[in-house]
């Protein structure tokens, strides 16, 4: 256990460090989303029956919480191997086993103090009910290791930084932003509605969302069984990369 926490302290410690870059600006980017969005529509829309300014905020804490565990976890990993750090943590007798559950930890620690931080931010401008804080606290874990976990899984695949702003511009954004953050997909034509149940972040969405205000597009025990289902399967698919060290060992 020694090297799975010094491993989590050095990554925990890399990002707060520059927390000003890694937590106090995406904070202050889901207030800007805040502001802009319940300016323009908070006196004009409401979804499930609340106001589009308290519908909005549960999107934005999740989205952060997802895009920021992903970007700790996958840029580690690829700062670690383009200046050859990495050795210094392949070669000590540390299992993939520790390896995965410090970098994913190290990664949901980022994404929560984001989102916590995007909560106290924004709580000031709206009346934010909590109507089932279990489902708050269990889908904001899973999504957020899920994430870390995928994070990981790009910082081992890619070799240079701008093929993983494309895993992020083409991948993560599209499916974080296309995921109900913004809008509940019931106001979606049909064809759309039933894209985006393919979306596996429109679950995380909509089940933390619930949390909130006890009302969601499907059943929270349905989003949580695919939420997990995806981690269960971003985990295996993780920890068969590192056993076989593809692209870690040469």
């Amino acid at each position: 256990m020694i090297g799975f926490w010094t491993l989590f302290e050095k990554e925990i410690l890399r990002f707060w460090k520059v927390a000003f870059q890694t937590v106090a600006a995406p904070v202050l980017t889901a207030l800007l989303y805040l502001m802009i969005f319940s300016h323009v529509l908070d006196q004009h829309v409401r979804v499930h029956g609340v106001p589009y300014s308290s519908f909005l905020i549960p999107g934005l804490i999740m989205m952060q919480v997802l895009q920021n565990a992903f970007a700790n976890s996958s840029s580690s990993l690829i700062q670690a191997k383009i200046t050859g750090s990495i050795v210094f943590v392949l070669l000590p007798p540390i299992s993939y086993g520790a390896f995965f559950a410090a970098y994913v930890l190290a990664a949901l620690a980022r994404g929560l103090m984001v989102g916590v931080g995007v909560l106290l931010a924004t709580v000031w401008f709206v009346d934010l009910q909590v109507v089932a804080p279990g489902w708050i606290v269990a889908f904001a874990l899973v999504s957020g290791a899920l994430f870390g976990a995928l994070g990981m899984i790009a910082g081992i695949w890619v070799e240079k930084f701008d093929q993983l702003a494309a895993f992020q511009n083409f991948l993560i954004m599209p499916l974080t932003m296309l995921s109900g953050v913004f809008y509940s997909i019931h106001t979606l034509p049909g064809f759309w509605q039933g894209v985006s149940h393919y979306n596996p972040v429109f679950y995380m969405i909509d089940g933390f969302r619930y949390g909130f205000f006890g009302v969601s597009d499907v059943s929270p025990l349905l989003s949580f069984a695919v939420v997990f289902a995806c981690f269960a399967g971003v985990t295996l698919l993780t920890l068969e990369l590192l056993r076989r060290g593809w692209k870690l060992r040469g």
